[in-house]
């Protein structure tokens, strides 16, 4: 559509000549405040004009919204926005109908016409729509259907079919239809009972939603308003179907589409405890942590079963009929031949397993960058790129992902003590793992991502504390039942094991309170404090060591000069690794005087370094992706306060 130029009007509304505004398109509040007339021709300048059509929309909308011009921007929005996509919605809608008129499990047949239906759906971009209702005559907020977020607990209890009322998310209607097992696969009635409280709604809404798919294996049945009575039904009485003369069938490799993804959000956050809740539950093919470099391994060797064709078990033997396997049907076939991660299953359950993965890293690392542009803070690791590439992530359906946090300054000190007796035995050169913390923002994630469009962030210390409330809450979260294996900590070996010697077993609240003063000092943990300060508010944690002060480079530089405890280890490690280091030149070992100028250039690095991180992220805790996306804080697990048993942490 070329420009309009000159004096034009809209549904009788005169406005004057065309110009460009110079906030069209912003949505911050510098600048002159508009009048609604002028918020009308920024608006209809840009979409007349080919400008972005949803800044336009935006406009156009919350001009209807606060009540004003709504006879003209309705008309305006129903020419520009719906007409040239209505027969897309009749086509759909006319389908759905065809369908489910013929659809068994389908009671109802007084579809409503087309011009009838109480809701039109206004594209608003290639993803989703504002719904209008006509007899309020209000826009509802955007809706995606395919948005990939399960936002309620649909397997909460599963001693009955499958009930769930008003599902209005293709992506929801897609996950249940995928993850509830046929009747004939286990053997009893398992149909999945759609609710629907309004007819009228209901069709409407078959203008968006796709029904093809989901209703060939007819395990959908739709009860509308008061037929919810019939729940759930005899089928054999109404039907003539007896289930129970089924026999159970295994768990294919391709019936597995959902995947628990516990991430690690730095090194000694709590990461096994959480393990240990989950192993043993029913639903689950839970596994202790996995390397991470050994993953790729794993898919070696399955590769290599496939190849030679070695049909060691019957999952082996599934796998080699499946044309062209992918890598995540080859770390499914892995969990399900594992007797530790399938022995708990339960093979008459209603749902298929849940893939729960956590590919363990030794520490996540981020590189830090300022954008001239924007004068943000970029954040990159490197680590996260390859598990974001990764195909078996990739090819998962259904992603849930969570992740613990531990009070930072706790977490820090105990990657310390980890590393501590490793400086003799083994050689390790304790790294500047203070600033390493102060770096690692993996609570920060693009809402973008599919990794963590669906996710949320628990804390170690709630878990141990508040088991019942925490566990209770993130079976909802992760749409799994709370079962009797999600009340205490087991693992391989048995219950309440000890993941590392000296670690406290199961929940005892020990390691909530362990400060670990002779692995880190005030000086360092108030540093840390401070620079994590977005993270101790967000998630709950109290300042212990930093006082508030006024923090300027001198207070930086003061603090950085009292690093003893970390430099201390620091320099052991590095007098380990020379005093077995031969002098190039002359072949000798090195001398006391040559290690230890060797270890203060290298505490001199990190010293300048600390200074140089600390300065750019005094320019303030604002950061973005590499390509620009702003980072947002992930989203803290919510416990019922009803289910506390002692007071949050703090």
């Amino acid at each position: 559509m070329e420009a309009i130029r000159g004096t034009w009007s809209i549904g009788g509304i005169a406005l004057g000549p065309i110009r460009i505004c110079p906030r069209m398109g912003r949505t911050d509040t510098a600048g002159p405040t508009l009048s609604p007339e002028e918020e009308l021709e920024a608006a209809s300048y840009l979409l007349f004009s080919k400008g972005d059509y949803r800044v336009a929309y935006t406009s156009f909308l919350s001009l209807y919204r606060r009540g004003l011009f709504q006879k003209e921007l309705l008309e305006l929005m129903t020419q520009a926005f719906y007409l040239p996509n209505v027969e897309a919605l009749r086509r759909q809608y006319e389908e759905n109908c065809t369908l489910l008129s013929r659809y068994p499990y389908l009671f109802r047949r007084d579809f409503l016409p087309f011009e009838d239906l109480p809701i039109q759906f206004y594209p608003y971009d290639d993803d989703g729509y504002l719904p209008f209702d006509w007899k309020s005559g209000l826009f509802s907020d955007y809706v995606n259907f395919h948005t990939p977020v399960i936002d309620r607990n649909f397997f909460h209890d599963l001693e009955k079919p499958v009930l769930a009322s008003d599902v209005y998310s293709q992506y929801q209607l897609e996950y249940l239809n995928d993850t509830v097992r046929k009747s004939e696969w286990v053997g009893r009635e398992n149909h999945i009972y759609l609710h629907y409280t309004d007819w009228g709604t209901f069709c409407a809404h078959l203008q968006c939603l796709s029904f093809k798919k989901l209703l060939k294996e007819e395990k959908l049945v739709f009860l509308i308003e008061d037929e919810l009575a019939q729940y759930p039904i005899d089928f054999q009485a109404r039907f003539h179907i007896d289930y129970s003369r089924y026999p159970v069938r295994p768990v294919g490799i391709r019936e597995v589409n959902r995947l628990i993804w516990h991430t690690q959000l730095a090194a000694h956050n709590g990461g096994d405890f959480f393990n240990e809740i989950f192993y043993g539950h029913p639903n689950l093919l839970a596994y202790e942590s996995v390397i991470l470099d050994g993953i790729d391994n794993l898919l070696d060797e399955m590769r290599r079963r496939v190849r030679e064709r070695r049909l060691e078990t019957a999952t082996d033997r599934q796998l080699l009929q499946i044309k062209h396997p992918t890598d995540k049907d080859l770390l499914v076939a892995y969990f399900l031949n594992q007797q530790e991660s399938n022995s708990s299953l339960d093979p008459n359950s209603r749902i298929t397993p849940i893939l729960f993965f956590q590919p363990h890293f030794y520490n996540i690392s981020y590189d830090i960058s300022v954008d001239t542009k924007s004068n943000k803070t970029v954040l990159h690791s490197e680590q996260y790129d390859r598990i974001r590439s990764s195909a078996v992530f990739q090819n998962f359906k259904y992603i849930k992902t969570f992740t613990p946090i531990r009070r930072p300054t706790t977490s820090y000190a105990a990657t310390i003590r980890f590393m501590e007796p490793q400086i003799e035995k083994e050689g390790r050169i304790v790294a500047d793992d203070l600033t390493a913390c102060m770096l690692n923002r993996s609570f920060m994630v693009d809402p973008w991502d599919r990794l963590y469009r669906d996710s949320v962030l628990v804390r170690f210390e709630d878990g141990k504390l508040n088991p019942k409330a925490t566990f209770t809450a993130l079976a909802e979260f992760l749409d799994l039942p709370y079962t009797q294996s999600m009340t205490y900590c087991s693992g391989a070996s048995g219950i309440d094991p000890e993941s590392l010697a000296g670690n406290a077993r199961g929940f005892d609240p020990a390691t909530v309170y362990r400060t670990y003063d002779e692995f880190a000092n005030d000086d360092e943990r108030a540093f840390l404090e401070y620079f994590l300060r977005d993270v101790y508010e967000t998630y709950g944690y109290d300042f212990h060591y930093y006082k508030g002060e006024p923090v300027d480079e001198e207070w930086v530089t003061k603090k950085i000069s009292r690093f003893t405890t970390l430099n201390r280890f620091i320099s052991r490690s590095w007098e380990s690794l020379y005093r077995n280091t031969h002098n190039q030149k002359t072949g000798a070992p090195l001398d006391q005087e040559e290690i230890e100028r060797r270890i203060q250039d290298t505490l001199s690095g990190l010293d300048s370094n600390r200074l140089h991180v600390s300065k750019l992220l005094m320019r303030g805790l604002r950061f973005i992706n590499e390509d620009g996306q702003p980072l947002k804080m992930m989203t803290p697990l919510k416990l019922d306060p009803a289910l506390l048993e002692q007071p949050l942490y703090h």
